[in-house]
């Protein structure tokens, strides 16, 4: 008689899910310890903190995404393509949506997989807070597509602009959120009209450009210390960003955006980035423990508060700090939650007692594309944190995801992509045009 193997089922391929996944596959599934597998509704991953990139043409997605089943042979466990729509704790089952093509043709039907462990690593989605008018009207940088609409859209207005010999108003793009996706886009798309500007679309300087940045609070990037913001906003200033803080957005239709104060902004792109939450369906799901914005509620294990044998990490997951306060969303988080879960999946496998994860602040760095980084480094590693800009500041930033490629491939494979990388970009445009 056999005894099937422990089954460890990951849904969300993000930052922690996807490091979680292949490391449990190198310790478990290629020894044929465990069945691992990772669940998620795209073919292939995009570390979030680039989206901004792909959405003004900076980052290639064709170059830069990793492709799940491709990855999931090479390092130890299997890939399944699909959206989760329930958990049954009581059978220890997930449900997946049916799957169908573009044209609405039936590729899978509804599954069910089961797990003795599960963990959930689903991410987030932009929080729009019931502003009407936002769904409709505004672009969430959530995921690849939403950075490729974007981008499309971007495109099309810039080529109107350049083709109109007639003297015609900006280019108007609002951005509301002055959080770290807010603050790099707009910079971004600086960068981007001079990239177009030296393709030949002659009209399309800086002076094209009107971006209007629309932040509620006091100050932009609330979450780092105040000179860092300050510093950030002199840049943007600098660079032409219209920068709006204390400003509430009440509603976004076609033309714009409505503001508390009675102001309207005029945009013809508007993207909210203004706030996240998990995602809808995950309210109560399986009869666990969620907060008001959907997160999973956990222990200081990351298990999930009434049910031991389902984890949660990244932005789904709720958890408190001993000082107060909640684990903030952010990728350093995510790679630090994946890596005391499988700790304690380890320690549970071998009947030890398992470990509570302590986030450790590294401190937080924004890029303002090729014109300035700003940040801090250290967080509450030291008494006092050490703000950093400049070249120093952008070589930390990309280290940042060269940590999270050496986490998936190792430091050789890791050392050969950037060789590879640096080619490309090489021979093939600086800003992508399609």
């Amino acid at each position: 008689m056999t005894t099937s193997m422990e089954k460890i089922v990951i849904v969300g391929g993000g930052a922690g899910g996807l490091e979680l996944a292949t490391q449990l596959g190198h310790k478990l599934g290629r020894k044929k310890k465990a069945e691992i597998i990772l669940v998620d509704r795209n073919h292939s991953h995009l570390w979030k903190p680039l989206l901004h990139e792909v959405a003004t043409g900076a980052m290639d997605e064709g170059i830069d995404a990793l492709s799940y089943l491709a990855h999931a042979r090479q390092h130890g466990f299997q890939f399944q393509l699909g959206s989760l729509t329930g958990i049954d704790r009581e059978k220890k089952q997930i449900q997946l949506a049916e799957l169908r093509d573009a044209q609405g043709a039936l590729l899978m039907p509804q599954r069910d997989v089961s797990y003795d462990t599960l963990v959930m690593a689903l991410g987030s989605t932009s929080n729009d807070f019931g502003t009407p008018g936002v769904k409709e009207n505004c672009i969430f940088l959530d995921n690849p597509h939403q950075a490729r609409r974007f981008h499309n859209e971007m495109l099309n207005l810039f080529l109107k602009y350049s083709s109109n010999d007639e003297l015609q108003d900006q280019v108007n793009i609002a951005i509301v959120g002055g959080g770290a996706t807010g603050v790099e886009l707009s910079a971004e798309l600086y960068n981007a009209v001079k990239q177009l500007q030296s393709y030949g679309l002659k009209r399309l300087g800086s002076e094209a450009l009107n971006v209007t940045l629309v932040e509620a609070g006091e100050r932009i990037l609330p979450a780092l210390p105040p000179r860092i913001s300050t510093a950030a906003q002199n840049e943007l200033t600098k660079l032409g960003v219209k920068v709006l803080t204390q400003t509430m957005v009440t509603s976004a239709d076609e033309n714009g955006l409505n503001t508390k104060g009675g102001e309207f902004i005029n945009a013809d792109l508007m993207v909210w980035a203004a706030g996240i939450k998990a995602p809808d369906f995950m309210k109560g799901i399986g009869g666990l423990e969620t907060n008001r914005i959907n997160q999973l509620v956990v222990k200081e294990t990351l298990q999930t508060t009434e049910d031991d044998s389902i984890y949660a990490i990244g932005d789904c997951a709720s958890c408190a700090l001993p000082s107060g306060g909640f684990v903030p969303p952010r990728a350093q988080s995510a790679h630090q939650m994946a890596s005391r879960v499988l700790g304690n999946i380890l320690a549970q496998r071998n009947g030890k007692p398992l470990k509570a994860y302590v986030y450790k602040d590294h401190g937080s760095l924004v890029s303002l594309s090729r014109f300035s980084t700003v940040g801090s480094l250290m967080g509450n590693l030291m008494k006092g944190s050490m703000m950093v800009e400049g070249r120093i500041a952008r070589a930390v930033y990309i280290s940042l995801y060269r940590m999270h490629q050496i986490a998936l491939h190792g430091y050789f494979k890791t050392g050969l992509m950037m060789l590879v990388g640096s080619i490309n970009r090489v021979l093939r445009p600086r800003l992508k045009l399609h």
